[in-house]
């Protein structure tokens, strides 16, 4: 009955104001002519007036303050519309919250959850910030902000003063024009109808710099400032993120420390990319031998040495390791620091190292710690022994049989190795499917070519205890038919990564983390404390080395020149490759991923089978699958499956960071016979589907004609 009541009110206003022309009231001329005989009754009209089209949402409230202050002048004019604007806004909130509140609240709760907590928690400074910056209509905010669980008082007072800034600046620029005698071009051109003209072009970005520094103020506020710095920068963390932060700071001429409590290179050279290809290529020399009989090459039983095999793995890593030394970086302007580094104010680090305690300052912190392999706690793990990606490296003897807890792209890459050295290899997972991000048909093609070589598959399938039976290990597994037990000698757990965040002072900063415990950035890579920025593994998303690179650019330019400007991070064009046989090569969207976030598209698909070089390579498997808008050449993504597939992908991530389509790809020359011929013919199958077939009926009879 409440909401009847009010609805019908609603309704009778708005009719009243149609009956009563309410346009006339909008009128500069109706207050003129009042204004000089009765200026307190004009001036009570305008304000009922203004607080009835802001209740009611109307819009027109800037043409109504630039009214009010060619009427009553500066002063009178943002007393009158500072208040009616707050009174009219403050109504229009207590509508929206009687009429929509429980209903948006119930209907909508779970997605509601995070923003209620946020409101609840800095609603006052969040809708200060909406008021002073006027990116979103004021009657939008009112309406939202009547939905949202902050009080009407609360809402009243901070719109009051939110408003005020812009409301002054819109009531000058019509006292300013309301003084006009001489419409005419140098009659408007005064300074101050420019000035205004000026400051009300300019408010925005002045409303958001003065904001942004009261913010970073109010943040902090409860350190202490140092009156100068050590550094201009300070990268904790000398992984790929933290070593490209530190060269570019380096090759700006910043001053620039990197902290390091480990080894130089990160996990990616010491314990990921590198030991890890290393491994993969051992593991196809051995597979290519024993396939090359079928190419009538015949040799020697193939003999494994997996002790030579992990040392020749170290030696990879010993070749690299030059590439992201102390002694190269140093060479490079970087003071290289070996440490335990801990956080103690958004511009202080205390380094506990070999030579004692250091602290050192710098204007901006970037943290580039990376993350560890996840190990969820299961019964008797510990008992039984396990390895995860970071200490795999140690192993020096072949197991016989290994189990692989987890089938994503860590976990299937090993598993295919260690089968290829010999290694009896068992799958286990949760998840219905390998490769849990990919498309059916990418999974499909590797399941196949690992059950074609021997891995066992456990899909759908939980680890639920580990214990040591007649002195070998056993794994009690939860299967669909039940549950199993497993005989294994050594364990691998691959089940993703979680990010480094506890140990230097996150804690007492009070750095925000998101839901999955990675530091939370915003879209320039700043933490929630002003100055102090993260990439790579420890803010999560797409967690490579080529990804921690490329954040490490923004991050840096921002920390360093974000007070010219400020650089947003793009991930739309982001590729990434699984080094299993075949390969997977993906960027963009996917099929999953499309229908997932209801981007309509188009399929193209190239089967490696029918490629020349594919096929006397013997690796005609696989396939090129690219997606486009429908009845458009533009690329939303593209997944590769094949030998060569990392390399493939570059010519599409080039393509769409350049907006060129599949006719360009396919006007380019390719050499022959290479694999990189998949992605012209993809091309042309694009073409030849949507060939304009009117067009070339009338071709055909033209040549019949011409017969």
């Amino acid at each position: 009955m409440k909401k009847i009541i009010i609805v019908v009110l609603l309704a009778a206003l708005m009719g009243a104001l149609l009956v009563f022309d309410a346009q006339q009231y909008l009128s500069p001329e109706f207050y003129q002519d009042g204004f000089a005989r009765q200026p307190v009754l004009s001036g009570l009209v305008f304000f009922a007036i203004y607080v009835l089209m802001t209740a009611l949402s109307i819009p027109g409230a800037a043409a109504m303050t630039l009214v009010g202050g060619a009427i009553f002048g500066f002063g009178w004019g943002l007393l009158l519309i500072s208040f009616a604007s707050s009174v009219g806004a403050t109504l229009a909130f207590i509508i929206s919250r009687l009429l929509f509140k429980d209903w948006v609240q119930s209907r909508f709760a779970g997605h509601l959850k995070t923003i209620n907590a946020g409101i609840a928690k800095d609603g006052a400074f969040y809708l200060f910030t909406l008021r002073l910056i006027p990116l979103v209509p004021f009657f939008v905010i009112n309406l939202v902000m009547g939905l949202m669980p902050i009080r009407a008082v609360t809402f009243y007072w901070v719109s009051q003063l939110g408003m005020l800034a812009g409301t002054a600046v819109f009531v000058n620029a019509g006292a300013q024009l309301g003084q006009l005698d001489d419409v005419s071009l140098n009659g408007i051109l005064t300074p101050g109808i420019l000035g205004s003209l000026v400051l009300l072009a300019a408010f925005p970005w002045l409303a958001r710099t003065l904001l942004n520094r009261f913010k970073n103020q109010r943040l902090l506020s409860t350190f202490t400032r140092p009156k100068t710095f050590d550094d201009n920068l300070l990268v904790i963390g000398a992984g790929a993120g933290g070593l490209v932060s530190a060269y570019i700071a380096a090759a700006t001429k910043a001053k620039v420390s990197l902290i390091e409590q480990h080894k130089m290179g990160g996990d990616c050279l010491n314990t990921g990319c590198v030991p890890s290809k290393a491994l993969i290529h051992a593991a196809s020399l051995a597979h290519h031998m024993r396939e090359a009989k079928n190419m009538g090459i015949s040799a020697a039983a193939i003999e494994v040495d997996f002790a030579q095999v992990m040392q020749s793995v170290q030696g990879s890593i010993e070749a690299v390791a030059p590439h992201d030394s102390v002694e190269r970086y140093s060479g490079l302007g970087v003071n290289c620091i070996r440490g335990k580094a801990t956080i103690i104010d958004p511009w202080t680090v205390e380094i506990e190292g070999e030579e004692g305690v250091q602290r050192r300052t710098a204007r901006n912190l970037i943290i580039a710690t990376g993350a560890r392999p996840n190990v969820f706690p299961v019964d008797g793990l510990d008992e039984v022994g396990y390895y995860t990606s970071d200490t795999l490296w140690q192993i020096s003897e072949q197991p016989k049989t290994l189990l692989v807890v987890g089938a994503g792209p860590i976990g299937c890459e090993l598993a295919q190795s260690f089968h290829r050295l010999g290694s009896k290899v068992i799958m286990v997972d949760p998840a219905p499917q390998i490769l849990g991000r990919e498309d059916a048909d990418v999974v499909q093609a590797v399941s196949a070519q690992f059950l074609r070589e021997g891995i066992e598959l456990r899909l759908n399938t939980l680890p639920t205890a580990y214990q040591i039976k007649e002195g070998k290990k056993v794994a009690l597994l939860k299967t669909p038919e039940g549950s199993a037990e497993l005989v294994f000698d050594a364990l691998l757990i691959a089940v993703g990564r979680v990010a480094n965040t506890q140990g230097y002072g996150l804690e007492a900063l009070d750095i925000e983390l998101d839901g999955r415990g990675n530091i939370a950035v915003d879209e320039h890579l700043q933490t929630s404390l002003p100055g102090v920025f993260a990439v790579g593994d420890v803010i999560g998303g797409y967690q490579f080395t080529h990804v921690s690179s490329h954040e490490a650019w923004y991050a840096s330019v921002n920390a360093l020149f974000g007070h010219f400007k400020k650089f947003t991070v793009d991930y739309s064009n982001v590729p990434w490759a699984t080094y299993t046989d075949p390969q997977v090569g993906r960027v963009g969207l996917n099929e999953s991923t499309a229908k997932e976030q209801g981007i309509a598209y188009e399929v193209t698909r190239f089967d490696l089978s029918e490629l020349d070089r594919a096929i006397v390579d013997k690796t005609a498997t696989g396939f090129v699958k690219v997606l486009t808008v429908p009845g458009k050449d533009k690329i939303l993504g593209a997944t590769i499956v094949g030998a060569l597939a990392g390399e493939l992908i570059s010519e599409f991530v080039f393509a769409m960071k350049n907006g060129l389509g599949l006719n360009k790809i396919l006007a380019t020359v390719h050499a022959y016979p290479t694999m990189m011929e998949a992605n012209k013919y993809v091309a042309g199958e694009w073409k030849r589907n949507h060939a304009p077939q009117k067009l070339l009926k009338w071709a055909q009879k033209l040549h019949d004609w011409r017969r």
